[in-house]
């Protein structure tokens, strides 16, 4: 990261990256800036970020918050946490600092990880849970797992005549046929600034319009970064689109799905293995072993990585043939009808600079250090920090899978599978889950893999369970087929989900 071109205050001011940040450093930024209050920003169980705001009084006083945290009640926060027994602790993390856009006052927000009462990392919370599956990742392979998300959602608004948009043909539209294009350039900006490393930010295929309204869609996509920090990027970025939308009065909604027939939001997931400074994604100007090996462990648990990304029973109104979402479990080459796919990469290219700028003399060589692996399934009603930390999780099995590389070859497609005349492909590849209930036995399943190493706990595992069960969504699919009104209710209940 430049320090100088940094959009993030708190890096410009201090002269130091993030990660680099210390409690004196938080008071130096706070003294210099005017900064009047302090909010604490943690992820509840249903995925949002919570809050809790501070005056600062003196120095004195705000050293202390900063050097102990404060307490909070978990079983307002996560459904499997007793009464009884519910006080936790909530401790800032330093680096995820940033200033409130929001605010009247000038407030400082910090994310935090929650302990328990003796003082130990909460084995159930969500970003600890994180941290374990990276930790047991790094130590049984020597490997870091980064990520990216691309944050995929729709802008709400009275309906224009001119400038029309058709449905489904907004992919990277201008304006004036885009009309929120300010809202997310602002947006971008904003999320740069609160510390997410952002790659671009463009509007998607579903436009959709009503007699009274229409719904336009957009998506961020962010540069990868270390795991933990992906998804602390994603849950504050989401809850900055929420509040400008809320200023604006226009809903802003990361819903599976909003009409029937029309593109859904995903959260597709970029994830890239590195080793020292070397992405171990590529070998020789190929795809690695190492790349296919966890490709595999995507694969082998695509069907209970649904429980963390796909949680409501709106997710399975996406998870449909044609509609740019994966239904199968198969892998491909730059291939969006599959549920991992190899984007480009920049393996084996060279010279497309000179020739577009022949006046050019230089041109930087790739060597494939920009190589990710998608994973196309999820949505915006994941828990982000238990998705990611599944994904390290299926990572680190591919690596430790018998016959992995066998596997993985069995289920490469380089067609579209959606195609009339792959339909028999289609049918002989594995399905993802078709509602919440068939998700949580796929967890079930698979829960010794997640468990390993300590990693998901076992009261994460059955309460997550527990969670997809109560909708009792077998066969919903079936049941609303037609029912457009039943289709809107339910519609209505997710639209602000996660």
């Amino acid at each position: 990261m430049d320090i100088e071109m940094s959009p993030n205050r708190l890096v410009r001011f201090l002269g130091k990256l993030p990660e680099e940040f210390t409690k004196r450093d938080i008071i130096r930024f706070v003294e210099g800036n005017n900064i009047e209050m302090i909010n604490f920003r943690y992820v509840g169980g249903d995925g949002r970020l919570k809050q809790l705001n501070f005056v600062i009084n003196s120095k004195e006083d705000l050293d202390m918050l900063l050097s102990v945290g404060e307490r909070v009640d978990g079983s307002s926060l996560f459904s499997y946490i007793d009464a009884a027994s519910s006080d936790l602790y909530v401790v800032p993390r330093y680096k995820t600092a940033y200033v409130n856009p929001f605010t009247s006052r000038p407030t400082l927000d910090l994310l935090c990880s929650y302990y328990t009462h003796e003082g130990e990392p909460l084995p159930s919370s969500p970003e600890n849970v994180l941290r374990k599956a990276a930790e047991s990742l790094k130590k049984a392979t020597g490997m870091r797992f980064e990520a990216l998300g691309e944050l995929e959602y729709y802008v709400f608004s009275d309906k224009q005549d001119v400038y029309p948009t058709e449905p489904q043909k907004g992919y990277h539209e201008s304006p004036p046929f885009s009309k929120w294009e300010q809202l997310r350039y602002e947006a971008m900006k904003t999320i740069a600034e609160s510390g997410g490393r952002i790659k671009y930010g463009h509007t998607e295929v579903g436009f959709i319009c009503e007699e009274d309204q229409e719904m336009e869609q957009h998506e961020i996509e962010f540069q990868p970064v270390p795991v933990e920090d992906a998804a602390d990027e994603l849950v504050i970025a989401k809850s900055i689109l929420r509040m400008m939308g809320y200023k604006l009065n226009v809903p802003i909604s990361f819903a599976p799905k909003i009409v029937v027939g029309h593109a859904g939001s995903g959260l597709h997931i970029h994830t890239r293995l590195t080793k020292g400074n070397t992405n171990a994604l590529v070998k020789g100007g190929r795809l690695s072993d190492t790349a296919k090996k966890a490709i595999a462990g995507y694969l082998s648990m695509a069907r209970s990585l649904t429980a963390f990304g796909n949680t409501i029973p709106l997710s399975y109104l996406r998870l449909v043939p044609h509609q740019e979402a994966p239904t199968n479990i198969c892998w491909g080459d730059r291939n969006r009808s599959t549920l991992v796919r190899v984007p480009l990469g920049w393996l084996g290219v060279s010279g497309m600079v000179k020739d577009a700028n022949p006046q050019e003399l230089s041109e930087i060589a790739m060597q494939g250090e920009k190589q990710t692996i998608e994973f196309r399934a999820p949505d915006g009603s994941a828990n982000i920090y238990y998705l990611l930390a599944g994904l390290v999780v299926a990572a680190r099995h591919g690596m430790e899978m018998e016959k992995a590389l066998e596997y993985a070859d069995k289920l490469y497609v380089d067609v579209n599978i959606f195609d009339d005349e792959h339909k028999e492909l289609q049918e002989s590849l594995p399905q993802l889950p078709s509602s919440c209930w068939e998700s949580s036995q796929c967890l079930l399943d698979d829960r010794d893999v997640y468990q390993k190493d300590g990693v998901f706990p076992t009261s994460v595992i059955d309460g997550t369970v527990e969670i997809l069960r109560s909708y009792d969504d077998k066969d919903l699919s079936e049941r609303l087929y037609g029912k457009s009104a039943e289709i809107q209710k339910l519609v209505d209940e997710y639209l602000y989900c996660a």
